[in-house]
């Protein structure tokens, strides 16, 4: 576990406030933002994210459907549509592509928690404590 993934998981879970993430992530340089975009990416693949997912992952980011990551997320296979919502380059649509992956992750991981985690599991992020914000 990386303090990144840490810090992800806890603003999908609700444990850490989005604000917070989100001036974390404005105070990366734009390679690192890219970093973390894709590295974000990734843990929604891990957490097995659906097409479904795209209108209650819009609905929690607080995105308009109209914004491009909302657009993008509803047009296609979600791999590639992942892919391409986290390789944005303008600044203000990194915002967006970060704020609307962490709610796809929040929505395919409680998915996958559900289904089959609930008797129990060993994944570490199941287990974090309830912590400030």
């Amino acid at each position: 576990m990386t303090e990144r993934d840490l810090i992800l998981n806890e603003l999908a879970q609700g444990l850490r406030q989005m604000s917070r993430g989100i001036e974390r992530f404005d105070a990366l340089s734009q390679e690192e933002q890219s970093e973390a975009l894709l590295f974000l990416r990734h843990h929604c693949v891990q957490a097995r994210a659906v097409a479904e997912d795209g209108p209650e992952s819009i609905r929690r980011s607080g995105l308009r459907p109209t914004h491009t990551p909302a657009v993008l997320i509803t047009r296609g296979p979600i791999d590639q549509q992942l892919g391409k919502i986290a390789g944005l380059t303008p600044v203000d649509e990194r915002r967006k592509a970060f704020r609307l992956l962490i709610s796809v992750l929040a929505v395919a991981d409680e998915r996958r928690r559900e289904r089959f985690c609930s008797g129990g599991c060993g994944h570490w992020w199941h287990g974090l404590p309830v912590a400030g914000g």
